[in-house]
């Protein structure tokens, strides 16, 4: 008779994953993907390393789950607010890219463990997959911002992508080293005020 987890157990076991997850992303954060070992998340997590190896096969697996679950949240974000914000496209546009920095900045770790360092190759596939993601959110609003003519006309999937390449690019190295409150705010409006110019919106009266 093959043996059947019951709902109860099931509910146990994905309990114990997601917080496991929420350990490793709390030792990447802090650590890094370089130094968040397996022994280092088991030990974060209370559990055994053999545990850990219950459910997942690897590190690596580990570290693609640790990255998805964190990108995939940082997506949606941006992607409701480019959406579902209030505001014209343009202005949802500065809101979604504001957000996205300030987002970053407050958790400087973890944010640039997902943009820049060094990972396992499993994560650098997913960052080019979330990449492409990003880019669709950005190319949506912006195709948006033509058609309603508040943005000249222009490629939005190739704006879109300058956007996303830019928006990493300023952001890695303010994320790799600390800095000031004041600092970090001066950088958030130089980029959102890249990013429209980059978009092609008319200077703020």
């Amino acid at each position: 008779m093959v043996y059947r987890r019951t709902p109860a157990v099931q509910d146990r076991l994905a309990a114990a994953r997601d917080h496991l997850v929420e350990q490793a992303t709390s030792v990447v954060a802090e650590a890094g993907w370089a130094n968040a070992s397996v022994t280092a998340v088991a030990a974060a997590a209370g559990m055994s390393v053999g545990s850990v190896y219950q459910h997942f096969p690897s590190k690596g697996a580990l570290a693609v789950e640790v990255f998805r679950r964190a990108s995939g949240h940082e997506a949606d974000v941006l992607g409701e607010v480019l959406r579902e914000g209030s505001g014209d496209p343009v202005e949802r546009l500065a809101h979604g890219v504001e957000v996205f920095a300030r987002r970053a900045m407050e958790r400087r770790g973890l944010a640039y463990a997902l943009l820049a360092a060094p990972a396992e190759p499993a994560v650098g596939q997913e960052r080019l997959a979330f990449r492409r993601r990003y880019r669709a959110v950005f190319a949506e609003v912006i195709r948006e911002g033509v058609d309603a003519g508040l943005l000249p006309e222009q490629d939005p999937e190739i704006t879109a992508a300058a956007l996303t390449g830019a928006i990493g690019e300023v952001l890695v190295d303010p994320l790799s080293a600390p800095a000031e409150g004041s600092a970090a705010g001066r950088l958030v409006t130089e980029l959102v005020a890249m990013s429209l110019r980059c978009a092609g919106a008319p200077p703020a009266s």
